[in-house]
């Protein structure tokens, strides 16, 4: 069996980053993915330089096809679990084919969980949102909604606001605001509705309204959401690593795996970029992790090397 200095697991942005740094060192890499990329419903990537309003297969085409220029292999599946020995690591696809490899890196990304309202699931990535950064541009100057499922809802309600004039905040299940945010909220000419969401109005191909329990619908054509996000870490239970939670303002955002500068796990040998480690990253910062993990697992595998040619030369 084929021993690949690194197995790279994940081909988004933070993968394909990390793996072209390594093959660009002459390491042999062999990169696993499912095809199933957290950005996969948008119709493009904003904010990276050069690449604005590019589908998100597309660059990871594009970057496919530079990691196999270096020598990069892929392989298409799912990986269900990990496990090391005293040569190294081994991971298993759902196949059940198994690859060997000296260091790992993680870029698997997340799962976003959608609040409970139907017709979200549906509309997700195109006019149901969540992010100004990445999709705010594209509902400028159009009536938005914003989903109020945690207090994180006053921070994006703000932001949103900068992009329209016509913002509403629908309290649904977020905490009662404070007298301060009321006023905060009527000085910069948010509406506020009370009562919770009971579904989405859409018609055709586009949201048309926010309906209410009781009946009553809101017009809107766009609708930010809170997400809850689940780090894709499953697989690496048997090492010994698991995802733990992460708060912002004290607010659960969800789950991720911990990693120091470089990408370096607490599990020697396994490394982690992207929105596995940082849930908060856009493309271009998961870019910029994944390209840090490769420099770092290319370092440490040249620090082991360093090692052996000494004792191997002192013996």
């Amino acid at each position: 069996m084929t021993k690949y200095d690194v197995i790279v697991i994940g081909g988004g942005a933070a993968g394909l980053s990390g793996a072209q740094a390594l093959v660009r060192s002459r390491r042999s890499v062999l990169v696993i993915d499912d095809g199933s990329p957290r950005n996969a419903p948008a119709d493009g990537v904003h904010n990276f330089l050069t690449r604005d309003g590019v589908p998100p297969r597309e660059i990871y085409a594009i970057g496919r096809q530079e990691v196999q220029g270096y020598g990069g292999e892929f392989v298409d599946g799912t990986v269900t679990t990990a496990r090391r020995d005293e040569e190294g690591f081994t991971v298993e696809l759902a196949d059940g084919t198994t690859y060997r490899s000296r260091r790992l890196l993680v870029t698997t990304g997340l799962t976003d969980v959608l609040p409970d309202v139907p017709g979200l699931a549906e509309r997700w990535g195109k006019d149901v949102v969540h992010c100004p950064y990445c999709h705010g541009w594209e509902v400028r100057d159009q009536a938005i909604g914003v989903l109020a499922t945690s207090p994180m809802a006053l921070h994006q309600v703000q932001l949103f606001r900068q992009l329209s004039d016509d913002v509403t905040l629908f309290l649904h299940t977020a905490p009662e605001l404070a007298d301060e945010q009321w006023e905060e909220l009527a000085a910069r000419g948010i509406s506020v509705v009370q009562g919770k969401v009971e579904q989405l109005e859409v018609t055709g191909d586009r949201i048309t309204g926010v309906r209410l329990e009781g009946g009553k619908v809101i017009p809107r054509q766009a609708l930010a959401i809170q997400t809850t996000v689940r780090a894709r870490a499953g697989f690496l239970a048997d090492l010994g690593l698991e995802a733990t939670l992460v708060e912002a303002n004290g607010v659960e955002v969800g789950t991720a795996v911990q990693v120091d500068g470089m990408g370096a796990t607490q599990i020697p040998g396994v490394f982690a970029a992207g929105n596995v480690a940082s849930p908060m990253a856009q493309v271009m910062p998961s870019a910029a992790a994944g390209l840090m993990a490769g420099a770092g697992i290319n370092f440490d595998l040249i620090s082991e090397e360093t090692r052996l040619a000494v004792a191997a030369r002192s013996s």
